[in-house]
C-alpha cells in the first residue's frame, strides 16, 4: 500500500514495498530547500531505521523540513529531531516484533502438521498413473495433458521420485544415517 503525499497538488506514493523507488525518487527530486516533506507515518517513508535516518539526514541537508502526522514529528526543531529518532528506533523495533511473531505461528503451524501453500495438484493417484504412464513411453506433455495438470509439475514429481530410487549399493552407504521415526516413513506415492 503507498501513501500518497502531495506537492503542488501532485500525491506521489512514499512506500510501496520495493526496493526501486521512482515516485519517491521523483518527489526527492521535486522539493527544494524551504519544502516540507509531510508524511502520515514514519514508516511509510522507510522500511528500516537507518534508511529513514538517511532519507530525513538527506531532506536536513537540503534544506527540506519532514513533518510525520501520526508521531507528530517536525524536525525542524531540536525536540523534533530526538522524537523523531525514537519513533523510527520504536517502528523498527515493532517491525522486528511482528516478523518473530510471525515466524513463530509458522513454526508452531508445522509442529502441528499443518503445511502452508497451495495443495499439490499431484494425488497419490495421478502420481501413480504418471509413473505407469511414463514406464510406457509416453510423452510427459501428454501425461500432463491427460492428467490435467502443468508440465512443470510432473516434471518435478519426476525429479523428486528419481532422488529417491537409489540402487541398493547406494542406499548402503546411507546405512550410518539414523533419520527421527516421523521423517524415516517411506512417502506414500513412493512405496506404491
Amino acid at each position: 500500500m503507498a501513501t500518497k503525499c502531495a506537492i503542488n497538488g501532485r500525491q506521489w506514493g512514499a512506500y510501496d514495498g520495493r526496493r526501486h523507488r521512482p515516485e519517491l525518487a521523483a518527489l526527492m527530486d521535486a522539493l527544494r530547500p524551504g519544502d516540507t516533506l509531510v508524511v502520515w507515518r514514519l514508516d511509510r517513508l522507510g522500511r528500516s531505521l537507518p534508511h529513514l535516518i538517511e532519507t530525513v539526514t538527506e531532506l536536513e541537508a537540503r534544506g527540506v523540513a519532514f513533518k510525520s502526522l501520526t508521531e507528530e514529528i517536525n524536525t525542524t526543531t531540536p525536540g523534533g529531531k530526538l522524537i523523531f529518532h525514537i519513533f523510527g528506533a520504536l517502528a523498527e523495533f515493532e517491525r522486528n516484533l511482528i516478523r518473530e511473531r510471525t515466524m513463530a505461528g509458522l513454526s508452531a503451524a508445522r509442529d502441528r502438521g499443518r503445511v502452508g501453500g497451495r495443495p499439490s495438484s499431484l494425488t497419490a493417484a495421478k502420481k501413480r498413473q504418471a509413473k505407469k504412464m511414463r514406464g510406457d513411453g509416453v510423452p510427459m506433455t501428454e501425461i500432463a495433458e491427460v492428467l490435467n495438470i502443468a508440465r512443470s509439475t510432473l516434471c518435478q514429481f519426476q525429479k523428486s521420485a528419481a532422488r529417491f530410487q537409489k540402487s541398493p549399493a547406494t542406499l548402503s552407504s546411507y546405512a550410518h544415517v539414523r533419520l527421527h521415526p516421523m521423517s524415516a516413513a517411506i512417502p506414500d506415492w513412493l512405496a506404491q
